[in-house]
């Protein structure tokens, strides 16, 4: 692996968890083999099941333009859980002669067995996702049966349209957020 252009992807799934057990773990490992970090991609409280997600498209463009010929996660389950979105991911990475490391399960995309696992923990990631959403759906069906009312409360709040500023205060927030980590 010489001229990398290493491109550090974390993603959290909530505001409420810590992105930085996984950027601290991939500067380490970089720091100690000598790679540069071209560019930093996070992704915070966004789900793994969505395809498209903000830093997660420019990644993917700059790997297309050239900019990245190296990707770098904590775990693969980081950067999709749906088995033929990695499946085409990772032909693309394959097509483009971009190499991918996951710290936490070691793989290897150029050898077979490398590939092989790597297929393996795909399979492994959808199940657990789909076991994930299974289980939401337990909980809320047994919600349902208890009588408990789900979603928003209805009341006078309800009569008018809800004002956007809240979701760009948020919006604003998640964003502040990502230049504090990044800055750390």
């Amino acid at each position: 692996m010489t001229n990398l252009k290493i491109g550090l992807y974390a993603r959290v799934s909530t505001d409420e968890q810590n992105i930085n057990t996984q950027i601290v773990a991939i500067k380490d490992f970089c720091q100690r083999n000598d790679y540069k970090i071209a560019e930093q991609y996070l992704d915070v409280g966004i789900s793994g099941s969505t395809d498209s997600r903000p830093a997660f498209n420019k990644l993917i463009n700059d790997v297309r333009s050239g900019r990245i010929n190296c990707i770098v996660v904590y775990k693969l389950d980081r950067i999709g859980r749906s088995l033929q979105h990695l499946l085409n991911l990772f032909e693309e990475f394959r097509y483009r002669k971009v190499e991918f490391v996951s710290l936490t399960q070691n793989i290897n995309t150029n050898t077979p067995e490398g590939k092989m696992f790597l297929r393996l923990l795909m399979v492994l990631a959808e199940y657990e996702r789909e076991l994930i959403v299974s289980r939401i759906h337990s909980g809320l069906d047994r919600a349902r049966k208890e009588g408990k009312t789900l979603g928003r409360p209805i009341g006078a709040k309800d009569s008018k349209r809800r004002k956007l500023s809240g979701y760009w205060n948020r919006w604003a927030d998640k964003k502040q957020k990502i230049r504090e980590l990044v800055k750390a």
